[in-house]
């Protein structure tokens, strides 16, 4: 062998350094990496930093529109321009109402759409404790200004009464009551029962071409204290304070317990102003009576109810008594106290009684049979406690 072919059969250097790494330590080249370009890897990163400036811009964008439309909204609500405004209206302001009650008030006649800012504009100038009680007349363009202005100067002018609407009352007993206060003609009482307008969804769902008075039994009895400075105007304001004083009645509580029962509100309202006929000079037997009449509606025994209190109203030719109609009437009687309601929406439990009957002292006597409730009638009638037609 010459010196040149020993020369050749040296190790390279890369050889020798494979030689001296090695041990511990392999290299795999089955599957050579492909090393990216470090320009691809510039333009993914910056890529990917693109797409979150973008959503930054777009959420700015968003919070600045909202923003802006914020504040747009809400000088327009100070200045009281735009927003479906325009109309004439009237408010009542009860005597000892908080501002946060007038700003709802104000926010429900359309004069003003953010009651909270409102409140806080009174805060800040002092007017909150300036309000007066009584009947504005205003524009609900007139912004707060102007409202406050008129809340503090043109209150408490409003002459008003002291007027107690007794339970049991019918719509001909509270024009009668409401006309002899003074506090409007019975017409325009009537006239605001049949036609005014309110915006209580009990209201809506009354069947007016089926009742004769459409709020008969919805006008709470109550005392209030009614204006009494224009007829027409505080009609209204009568029969809209009694419809809100029922509507407060009302509780989510008692529309659930109404709604689990079967049976709707008006016939609930119906159902109370007959337990109040029967039952309103004793409401600690409001619930058995209830449950009676109820229990008669859900027999196949019974068509009828035969309450002899029905049988006085003198409207519907004979649709309101209950020993010619079928079930229950068209709608209430007459204005049922809240015990009575209570009743009718809880009458009493696991109580299977079928008729009743009082004595000359306004006893209850409750029976399961016809026979049991005649022998009551007969054994009353030999003892002189007997009343006559109930």
């Amino acid at each position: 062998m010459n010196e040149n072919e020993n020369k050749n059969e040296s190790p390279s250097p890369v050889e020798q350094d494979d030689f001296i790494i090695g041990k511990g330590f392999s290299i795999d080249s089955s599957e050579p990496r492909e090393e990216l370009p470090r320009s691809h890897k510039r333009n993914k990163k910056n890529s990917g930093g693109l797409v979150k400036n973008l959503i930054w811009i777009f959420l700015i964008i968003i919070i600045s529109v909202g923003l802006a439309f914020g504040v747009i909204y809400a000088g327009a609500d100070y200045m009281g321009i735009g927003f479906g405004r325009g109309e004439e209206c009237v408010i009542e302001v009860q005597k000892g109402s908080s501002t946060q009650s007038i700003a709802a008030t104000l926010k429900e006649s359309g004069a003003v759409k953010i009651p909270l800012l409102f409140r806080l504009y009174a805060k800040f100038k002092h007017f909150d404790v300036q309000f007066q009680y009584g009947v504005y007349h205003f524009n609900t363009e007139s912004g707060y200004e102007a409202i406050a202005q008129m809340l503090m100067e043109e209150g408490a002018r409003a002459e008003s009464v002291t007027v107690t609407i007794p339970e049991m009352s019918t719509i001909d007993d509270m024009a009668k009551i409401l006309e002899e206060n003074g506090v409007c003609s019975s017409s325009d009482f009537i006239g605001e029962v049949q036609h005014g307008s309110f915006g209580y969804d009990f209201v809506k769902d009354i069947p007016d071409q089926m009742v004769y008075y459409r709020l008969e039994g919805y006008l709470f009895p109550e005392t209030y204290d009614f204006y009494c400075y224009d007829s027409k105007e505080c009609a209204h304001l009568a029969v809209e304070k009694m419809l809100k004083t029922l509507d407060e009645k009302l509780t989510g509580e008692v529309r659930a317990k109404i709604s689990s029962s079967g049976y709707t509100l008006h016939e609930v309202m119906t159902m109370a102003s007959i337990v109040e006929l029967e039952a309103g000079g004793s409401p600690d037997e409001a619930t058995k009576v209830a449950a009676v009449f109820y229990n008669r509606l859900k027999s196949d025994d019974f068509q009828k109810l035969e309450s002899s209190p029905t049988k006085k109203y003198p409207y519907g030719s004979g649709k309101y008594d209950t020993y010619q109609c079928i079930g229950l009437p068209p709608g209430p009687l007459c204005a049922p106290s809240l015990k009575s309601i209570s009743a009718a929406v809880e009458p009493e439990e696991n109580f299977d009684y079928y008729f009743f009957v009082t004595d000359a002292h306004m006893a209850f006597y409750f029976n399961k049979t016809l026979t049991e409730h005649n022998n009551t009638i007969a054994r009353l009638i030999r003892e002189n406690n007997w009343i006559g037609d109930q």
